[in-house]
Protein backbone atom coordinates (compact mmCIF):
# COMPACT_ATOMS: atom_id res chain seq x y z
CA UNK A 1 0.00 0.00 0.00
CA UNK A 2 1.76 3.14 -1.08
CA UNK A 3 5.16 1.82 -0.78
CA UNK A 4 4.64 1.07 2.72
CA UNK A 5 7.62 -0.44 4.50
CA UNK A 6 8.18 -1.96 8.32
CA UNK A 7 11.57 -1.96 9.27
CA UNK A 8 12.72 -2.97 12.59
CA UNK A 9 14.63 -0.57 14.62
CA UNK A 10 18.41 -1.94 15.21
CA UNK A 11 20.00 -2.66 18.60
CA UNK A 12 21.36 0.73 20.62
CA UNK A 13 18.55 2.89 18.37
CA UNK A 14 15.41 4.74 20.16
CA UNK A 15 12.11 4.31 17.85
CA UNK A 16 12.43 7.94 18.34
CA UNK A 17 15.85 8.62 16.82
CA UNK A 18 15.25 6.07 13.89
CA UNK A 19 12.27 8.40 13.09
CA UNK A 20 13.93 11.64 12.69
CA UNK A 21 16.97 10.46 10.72
CA UNK A 22 14.52 8.80 8.63
CA UNK A 23 12.74 12.29 8.73
CA UNK A 24 15.80 14.04 8.40
CA UNK A 25 16.94 11.99 5.21
CA UNK A 26 15.01 13.59 2.92
CA UNK A 27 14.51 9.73 1.28
CA UNK A 28 10.58 8.95 2.83
CA UNK A 29 7.28 10.64 2.43
CA UNK A 30 6.80 10.18 6.65
CA UNK A 31 7.98 7.89 9.04
CA UNK A 32 6.21 7.12 12.45
CA UNK A 33 6.03 4.05 14.76
CA UNK A 34 4.24 0.72 14.16
CA UNK A 35 1.37 1.25 16.57
CA UNK A 36 -0.14 -0.87 19.07
CA UNK A 37 -4.36 -0.88 18.91
CA UNK A 38 -6.63 -3.25 21.38
CA UNK A 39 -9.81 -5.00 20.60
CA UNK A 40 -12.70 -2.81 21.53
CA UNK A 41 -14.66 -6.08 23.95
CA UNK A 42 -14.84 -5.99 27.76
CA UNK A 43 -15.40 -9.62 28.56
CA UNK A 44 -18.04 -10.57 31.53
CA UNK A 45 -17.83 -13.93 33.38
CA UNK A 46 -17.77 -15.40 30.17
CA UNK A 47 -21.09 -17.54 30.69
CA UNK A 48 -21.35 -20.65 28.29
CA UNK A 49 -25.75 -20.40 27.26
CA UNK A 50 -27.31 -20.53 24.49
CA UNK A 51 -28.26 -16.89 24.81
CA UNK A 52 -31.14 -14.59 24.44
CA UNK A 53 -31.12 -12.22 21.38
CA UNK A 54 -32.40 -9.01 23.04
CA UNK A 55 -30.45 -7.10 20.61
CA UNK A 56 -32.41 -8.90 17.87
CA UNK A 57 -35.53 -8.70 19.29
CA UNK A 58 -36.49 -7.19 22.59
CA UNK A 59 -39.54 -7.58 24.23
CA UNK A 60 -38.56 -6.73 27.46
CA UNK A 61 -36.78 -10.02 28.82
CA UNK A 62 -33.99 -9.66 31.32
CA UNK A 63 -35.19 -6.13 32.64
CA UNK A 64 -35.22 -4.44 29.25
CA UNK A 65 -37.40 -2.15 27.02
CA UNK A 66 -39.40 -3.47 24.57
CA UNK A 67 -37.62 -2.59 21.21
CA UNK A 68 -34.52 -1.60 22.11
CA UNK A 69 -33.29 -3.81 19.49
CA UNK A 70 -32.36 -3.27 15.72
CA UNK A 71 -35.66 -4.24 14.73
CA UNK A 72 -33.71 -8.01 13.13
CA UNK A 73 -37.65 -9.41 12.57
CA UNK A 74 -38.71 -7.00 10.60
CA UNK A 75 -35.90 -6.06 8.87
CA UNK A 76 -35.70 -9.95 7.20
CA UNK A 77 -39.36 -9.55 6.16
CA UNK A 78 -37.38 -7.57 3.89
CA UNK A 79 -33.99 -9.43 3.10
CA UNK A 80 -32.20 -11.70 5.17
CA UNK A 81 -29.11 -13.37 2.82
CA UNK A 82 -26.27 -11.74 1.42
CA UNK A 83 -24.85 -14.61 0.31
CA UNK A 84 -22.94 -12.80 -2.35
CA UNK A 85 -21.45 -10.33 -0.01
CA UNK A 86 -17.93 -10.65 1.39
CA UNK A 87 -17.11 -9.14 5.04
CA UNK A 88 -14.25 -9.06 5.73
CA UNK A 89 -13.12 -9.03 9.93
CA UNK A 90 -9.99 -7.48 11.04
CA UNK A 91 -9.72 -9.01 13.90
CA UNK A 92 -8.08 -12.32 15.81
CA UNK A 93 -9.53 -14.95 12.99
CA UNK A 94 -12.58 -17.22 13.20
CA UNK A 95 -12.84 -20.54 14.26
CA UNK A 96 -13.49 -22.43 10.82
CA UNK A 97 -15.31 -25.07 12.33
CA UNK A 98 -17.90 -23.73 14.58
CA UNK A 99 -21.25 -25.34 14.14
CA UNK A 100 -22.85 -21.70 13.27
CA UNK A 101 -20.44 -20.26 11.38
CA UNK A 102 -18.94 -22.60 9.14
CA UNK A 103 -21.18 -23.00 6.18
CA UNK A 104 -20.79 -19.13 5.88
CA UNK A 105 -17.14 -18.81 6.18
CA UNK A 106 -15.01 -17.30 3.08
CA UNK A 107 -12.95 -20.05 1.23
CA UNK A 108 -10.19 -18.65 -1.31
CA UNK A 109 -11.23 -19.86 -4.51
CA UNK A 110 -8.08 -20.42 -5.90
CA UNK A 111 -7.13 -23.03 -2.94
CA UNK A 112 -8.39 -24.57 1.25
CA UNK A 113 -7.50 -20.81 2.73
CA UNK A 114 -10.07 -18.89 4.94
CA UNK A 115 -8.47 -15.70 4.77
CA UNK A 116 -4.72 -14.10 5.96
CA UNK A 117 -2.82 -14.91 9.35
CA UNK A 118 -0.88 -11.71 9.20
CA UNK A 119 1.68 -13.24 12.11
CA UNK A 120 2.16 -16.30 10.46
CA UNK A 121 1.99 -14.79 7.06
CA UNK A 122 -0.01 -17.81 6.19
CA UNK A 123 -3.90 -18.37 4.88
CA UNK A 124 -5.11 -19.96 8.47
CA UNK A 125 -6.12 -17.50 10.15
CA UNK A 126 -6.99 -19.35 13.29
CA UNK A 127 -8.55 -18.02 15.96
CA UNK A 128 -6.86 -18.73 19.69
CA UNK A 129 -7.94 -16.05 21.30
CA UNK A 130 -11.88 -15.50 20.90
CA UNK A 131 -12.87 -12.25 19.82
CA UNK A 132 -12.75 -12.78 15.71
CA UNK A 133 -15.43 -15.47 16.08
CA UNK A 134 -17.26 -13.40 18.87
CA UNK A 135 -17.76 -10.86 15.94
CA UNK A 136 -17.99 -13.40 13.39
CA UNK A 137 -21.34 -14.77 15.23
CA UNK A 138 -22.94 -11.13 15.49
CA UNK A 139 -22.76 -10.29 11.67
CA UNK A 140 -22.87 -13.38 9.97
CA UNK A 141 -23.85 -16.76 12.00
CA UNK A 142 -25.87 -18.74 10.21
CA UNK A 143 -29.93 -17.88 10.24
CA UNK A 144 -32.62 -20.62 10.35
CA UNK A 145 -30.33 -23.70 11.47
CA UNK A 146 -31.69 -24.77 14.65
CA UNK A 147 -28.04 -23.64 16.58
CA UNK A 148 -26.85 -20.98 18.76
CA UNK A 149 -28.41 -17.57 17.13
CA UNK A 150 -28.44 -15.52 14.13
CA UNK A 151 -26.35 -13.06 12.50
CA UNK A 152 -27.34 -9.89 11.08
CA UNK A 153 -27.28 -11.45 7.88
CA UNK A 154 -28.51 -15.50 7.70
CA UNK A 155 -25.67 -16.04 4.71
CA UNK A 156 -22.61 -14.02 4.29
CA UNK A 157 -19.03 -14.50 3.28
CA UNK A 158 -16.74 -14.12 6.64
CA UNK A 159 -13.11 -13.27 5.02
CA UNK A 160 -10.96 -13.39 8.48
CA UNK A 161 -8.11 -11.09 8.62
CA UNK A 162 -6.17 -12.65 11.40
CA UNK A 163 -3.95 -9.38 12.86
CA UNK A 164 -4.53 -9.54 16.67
CA UNK A 165 -2.93 -12.85 19.03
CA UNK A 166 -4.30 -11.11 22.38
CA UNK A 167 -7.37 -8.25 22.41
CA UNK A 168 -4.56 -5.23 23.22
CA UNK A 169 -1.80 -6.39 21.03
CA UNK A 170 -2.97 -5.47 16.94
CA UNK A 171 0.23 -3.66 15.29
CA UNK A 172 -0.66 -1.67 12.76
CA UNK A 173 1.58 -2.94 10.06
CA UNK A 174 -0.70 -6.54 10.58
CA UNK A 175 -3.86 -4.68 10.67
CA UNK A 176 -2.69 -2.99 6.94
CA UNK A 177 -1.69 -6.21 5.54
CA UNK A 178 -5.37 -7.83 6.94
CA UNK A 179 -6.93 -4.47 4.67
CA UNK A 180 -5.17 -5.15 1.79
CA UNK A 181 -6.05 -9.12 1.40
CA UNK A 182 -9.15 -8.12 2.22
CA UNK A 183 -9.51 -5.10 -0.36
CA UNK A 184 -7.60 -7.70 -2.91
CA UNK A 185 -10.36 -10.56 -2.52
CA UNK A 186 -13.50 -9.15 -2.93
CA UNK A 187 -14.75 -7.69 0.83
CA UNK A 188 -17.28 -4.95 0.24
CA UNK A 189 -17.89 -4.35 3.97
CA UNK A 190 -14.99 -4.40 6.38
CA UNK A 191 -15.55 -4.86 10.09
CA UNK A 192 -13.14 -2.97 12.80
CA UNK A 193 -13.72 -3.42 16.38
CA UNK A 194 -10.59 -1.80 17.65
CA UNK A 195 -9.32 1.24 18.10
CA UNK A 196 -6.17 3.14 19.51
CA UNK A 197 -4.92 6.69 20.83
CA UNK A 198 -2.08 7.32 18.22
CA UNK A 199 -2.84 8.71 14.68
CA UNK A 200 -1.42 6.91 12.38
CA UNK A 201 -0.68 8.25 8.94
CA UNK A 202 -0.24 4.30 7.52
CA UNK A 203 -3.11 3.18 8.61
CA UNK A 204 -5.11 6.26 7.61
CA UNK A 205 -3.58 5.47 3.87
CA UNK A 206 -4.44 2.13 4.10
CA UNK A 207 -8.30 3.04 4.81
CA UNK A 208 -7.98 5.49 2.65
CA UNK A 209 -6.89 2.40 -0.40
CA UNK A 210 -9.98 0.78 0.62
CA UNK A 211 -12.58 3.78 0.50
CA UNK A 212 -11.13 4.34 -3.13
CA UNK A 213 -12.29 0.55 -4.03
CA UNK A 214 -15.78 0.89 -2.52
CA UNK A 215 -15.51 -0.36 0.47
CA UNK A 216 -17.58 0.36 4.02
CA UNK A 217 -14.98 0.45 7.30
CA UNK A 218 -17.27 -0.08 10.05
CA UNK A 219 -15.13 0.54 13.48
CA UNK A 220 -16.36 1.11 17.14
CA UNK A 221 -15.99 3.59 19.29
CA UNK A 222 -14.06 2.82 22.29
CA UNK A 223 -14.63 0.81 25.60
CA UNK A 224 -13.03 3.31 27.99
CA UNK A 225 -16.25 5.91 27.99
CA UNK A 226 -13.98 9.11 26.32
CA UNK A 227 -15.57 11.37 24.34
CA UNK A 228 -13.82 11.17 21.12
CA UNK A 229 -13.75 14.91 20.70
CA UNK A 230 -11.88 15.59 23.10
CA UNK A 231 -9.51 12.43 23.28
CA UNK A 232 -9.98 11.06 19.64
CA UNK A 233 -9.73 6.93 18.49
CA UNK A 234 -8.58 5.83 15.68
CA UNK A 235 -10.03 4.44 13.19
CA UNK A 236 -12.70 5.65 14.17
CA UNK A 237 -11.28 9.60 14.52
CA UNK A 238 -9.89 9.59 10.83
CA UNK A 239 -12.22 11.98 8.65
CA UNK A 240 -12.79 9.39 5.81
CA UNK A 241 -16.04 9.22 4.28
CA UNK A 242 -15.87 5.09 4.22
CA UNK A 243 -15.90 5.13 7.89
CA UNK A 244 -19.21 3.95 10.47
CA UNK A 245 -17.94 4.69 13.90
CA UNK A 246 -20.41 2.92 16.51
CA UNK A 247 -21.45 3.44 20.14
CA UNK A 248 -22.62 0.68 22.04
CA UNK A 249 -26.45 0.75 23.76
CA UNK A 250 -28.17 -1.90 26.46
CA UNK A 251 -31.27 -3.88 26.25
CA UNK A 252 -32.92 -0.53 27.67
CA UNK A 253 -31.83 2.09 24.98
CA UNK A 254 -29.43 3.48 27.21
CA UNK A 255 -25.82 4.65 26.14
CA UNK A 256 -23.53 1.65 27.46
CA UNK A 257 -22.25 2.84 30.36
CA UNK A 258 -18.32 2.27 28.87
CA UNK A 259 -18.61 2.96 25.09
CA UNK A 260 -17.10 5.87 23.62
CA UNK A 261 -19.28 8.87 22.29
CA UNK A 262 -18.86 12.05 20.21
CA UNK A 263 -21.24 14.31 18.75
CA UNK A 264 -19.32 14.15 15.53
CA UNK A 265 -17.10 11.76 15.73
CA UNK A 266 -19.21 8.76 15.95
CA UNK A 267 -22.05 8.04 13.81
CA UNK A 268 -24.48 5.94 15.34
CA UNK A 269 -25.01 3.62 18.32
CA UNK A 270 -25.89 -0.35 18.45
CA UNK A 271 -26.32 -2.96 20.94
CA UNK A 272 -23.35 -3.74 22.80
CA UNK A 273 -24.29 -4.81 26.32
CA UNK A 274 -24.55 -8.38 27.04
CA UNK A 275 -24.23 -9.84 23.92
CA UNK A 276 -24.16 -13.52 23.23
CA UNK A 277 -22.51 -15.05 20.31
CA UNK A 278 -20.24 -18.12 18.66
CA UNK A 279 -17.23 -18.52 20.70
CA UNK A 280 -13.66 -20.08 19.38
CA UNK A 281 -12.64 -22.76 21.49
CA UNK A 282 -15.14 -25.09 20.40
CA UNK A 283 -17.49 -25.90 17.77
CA UNK A 284 -20.85 -25.87 19.85
CA UNK A 285 -19.86 -23.08 22.13
CA UNK A 286 -21.24 -19.31 22.67
CA UNK A 287 -20.49 -16.98 25.67
CA UNK A 288 -21.97 -13.77 26.62
CA UNK A 289 -20.14 -10.15 26.75
CA UNK A 290 -20.33 -6.79 26.19
CA UNK A 291 -18.00 -4.31 23.96
CA UNK A 292 -18.55 -1.07 21.58
CA UNK A 293 -17.30 -4.38 19.38
CA UNK A 294 -20.43 -5.75 19.04
CA UNK A 295 -21.99 -2.89 18.07
CA UNK A 296 -19.58 -2.58 15.11
CA UNK A 297 -20.28 -5.84 13.70
CA UNK A 298 -24.37 -5.10 14.50
CA UNK A 299 -23.90 -2.68 11.90
CA UNK A 300 -21.50 -4.63 9.63
CA UNK A 301 -24.04 -7.19 9.36
CA UNK A 302 -26.51 -4.15 8.34
CA UNK A 303 -24.32 -3.12 5.71
CA UNK A 304 -24.02 -6.78 3.96
CA UNK A 305 -27.44 -6.82 3.29
CA UNK A 306 -27.82 -3.24 2.53
CA UNK A 307 -25.19 -4.09 -0.16
CA UNK A 308 -27.18 -7.32 -1.32
CA UNK A 309 -30.41 -5.33 -1.72
CA UNK A 310 -28.59 -1.86 -3.61
CA UNK A 311 -25.45 -3.76 -5.29
CA UNK A 312 -25.24 -0.33 -7.49
CA UNK A 313 -25.11 2.12 -4.66
CA UNK A 314 -22.10 3.77 -3.76
CA UNK A 315 -20.57 3.25 -0.17
CA UNK A 316 -21.59 6.80 0.55
CA UNK A 317 -25.19 5.87 -0.50
CA UNK A 318 -25.44 2.57 1.50
CA UNK A 319 -23.99 4.76 5.09
CA UNK A 320 -26.78 6.95 3.93
CA UNK A 321 -29.39 4.65 4.43
CA UNK A 322 -27.92 2.97 7.34
CA UNK A 323 -27.73 6.69 8.99
CA UNK A 324 -31.15 7.69 7.88
CA UNK A 325 -32.38 5.05 9.11
CA UNK A 326 -31.96 4.88 12.97
CA UNK A 327 -34.10 5.09 15.85
CA UNK A 328 -33.51 8.85 17.78
CA UNK A 329 -33.40 8.23 21.17
CA UNK A 330 -33.06 10.77 24.19
CA UNK A 331 -29.89 8.94 25.90
CA UNK A 332 -27.97 9.65 22.08
CA UNK A 333 -28.98 13.23 21.75
CA UNK A 334 -25.39 14.88 21.39
CA UNK A 335 -23.84 12.00 21.54
CA UNK A 336 -23.38 11.06 18.18
CA UNK A 337 -24.21 12.77 14.53
CA UNK A 338 -27.65 10.84 14.19
CA UNK A 339 -28.80 10.41 17.98
CA UNK A 340 -29.94 7.27 16.75
CA UNK A 341 -29.49 3.45 17.12
CA UNK A 342 -29.49 1.35 13.98
CA UNK A 343 -32.75 0.06 12.74
CA UNK A 344 -32.06 -2.87 10.14
CA UNK A 345 -35.86 -2.25 8.77
CA UNK A 346 -35.71 1.01 8.17
CA UNK A 347 -32.20 1.08 6.29
CA UNK A 348 -33.68 -1.72 4.21
CA UNK A 349 -36.41 -0.22 3.17
CA UNK A 350 -36.90 2.55 0.43
CA UNK A 351 -37.46 6.20 2.40
CA UNK A 352 -41.07 7.46 2.98
CA UNK A 353 -41.90 10.50 0.69
CA UNK A 354 -44.94 12.89 0.22
CA UNK A 355 -45.59 14.44 -3.39
CA UNK A 356 -48.12 16.72 -4.73
CA UNK A 357 -50.22 14.21 -6.81
CA UNK A 358 -53.08 16.30 -8.66
CA UNK A 359 -56.43 18.76 -7.58
CA UNK A 360 -59.62 17.60 -8.34
CA UNK A 361 -63.26 19.40 -7.82
CA UNK A 362 -66.23 17.33 -6.75
CA UNK A 363 -69.82 19.14 -6.83
CA UNK A 364 -67.61 22.88 -5.58
CA UNK A 365 -65.16 21.11 -3.44
CA UNK A 366 -61.72 21.48 -3.95
CA UNK A 367 -59.26 18.40 -2.97
CA UNK A 368 -55.73 18.45 -3.04
CA UNK A 369 -54.69 15.00 -3.09
CA UNK A 370 -51.12 13.44 -2.37
CA UNK A 371 -49.45 10.28 -2.98
CA UNK A 372 -47.27 8.54 -0.31
CA UNK A 373 -44.41 6.60 -2.12
CA UNK A 374 -42.34 3.74 0.63
CA UNK A 375 -41.83 0.18 0.65
CA UNK A 376 -45.38 -1.91 1.02
CA UNK A 377 -47.09 -2.28 4.05
CA UNK A 378 -45.35 0.97 5.52
CA UNK A 379 -47.19 2.58 8.53
CA UNK A 380 -47.04 6.55 7.65
CA UNK A 381 -48.31 9.41 9.40
CA UNK A 382 -49.16 12.81 7.32
CA UNK A 383 -48.52 15.59 9.26
CA UNK A 384 -49.28 19.89 8.65
CA UNK A 385 -48.02 22.92 9.72
CA UNK A 386 -48.41 26.56 8.90
CA UNK A 387 -45.13 27.48 10.36
CA UNK A 388 -43.05 24.20 10.14
CA UNK A 389 -42.47 24.27 13.61
CA UNK A 390 -45.14 22.99 15.03
CA UNK A 391 -46.46 19.92 13.32
CA UNK A 392 -49.82 18.03 14.17
CA UNK A 393 -51.23 14.69 12.34
CA UNK A 394 -53.80 14.95 10.21
CA UNK A 395 -53.77 11.22 7.99
CA UNK A 396 -51.89 8.24 8.94
CA UNK A 397 -52.13 4.78 7.12
CA UNK A 398 -50.36 1.86 5.55
CA UNK A 399 -48.82 1.79 1.82
CA UNK A 400 -50.30 -0.57 -0.25
CA UNK A 401 -48.51 -4.26 -1.24
CA UNK A 402 -46.86 -1.58 -4.24
CA UNK A 403 -45.83 0.66 -1.54
CA UNK A 404 -48.02 3.70 -2.40
CA UNK A 405 -51.00 5.41 -0.44
CA UNK A 406 -53.17 8.53 -1.71
CA UNK A 407 -54.41 11.23 0.83
CA UNK A 408 -56.83 13.38 0.57
CA UNK A 409 -57.42 17.29 1.95
CA UNK A 410 -59.99 19.24 0.98
CA UNK A 411 -59.31 22.87 0.84
CA UNK A 412 -61.89 26.15 1.39
CA UNK A 413 -61.40 29.43 0.87
CA UNK A 414 -60.05 30.65 4.10
CA UNK A 415 -58.05 27.50 4.72
CA UNK A 416 -54.61 28.85 5.80
CA UNK A 417 -51.83 27.96 4.18
CA UNK A 418 -50.34 24.58 5.34
CA UNK A 419 -47.12 22.83 4.59
CA UNK A 420 -46.67 18.98 4.71
CA UNK A 421 -44.78 16.43 5.54
CA UNK A 422 -44.85 12.18 5.91
CA UNK A 423 -42.63 9.80 8.57
CA UNK A 424 -42.75 6.42 8.79
CA UNK A 425 -44.00 4.72 11.60
CA UNK A 426 -42.01 1.25 12.77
Amino acid sequence: MGNLQVVDVPQGESVAGLIAQYEQSGLVEFAEPDFIRQLDLAPNDQQYTNGTAWALNNFGQGGGVADADIDAPEGWDVLSSASNIVVAIIDSGIRRTHEDLASNVWVNPGGTGYGWNALLNTEAPVDNDGHGSLMAGVIGAVGNNGKGSAGVAWQVKLLACKSFATPTSGADADIIEGLEFARTNGARVINMSLSGTNFSLSLSNAIFSVREAGIIVVTSAGNDAANLELQPRYPAGYDIDNIIAVAATTRTDALWSSSGFGATKVDLAAPGHQITSAFAFGDSQYIASSGTSFSAAYVSGACALLRAKYPTETHQQIIARVLNGVDPLPALAGKCVTGGRLNLRKALSPPVSLAFHSMLNFLGQTTAQWRITAGPTRNFVVEASTNLTAWSAVYGGTTSAAGTADFFDPLTANHARRFYRVVAEP
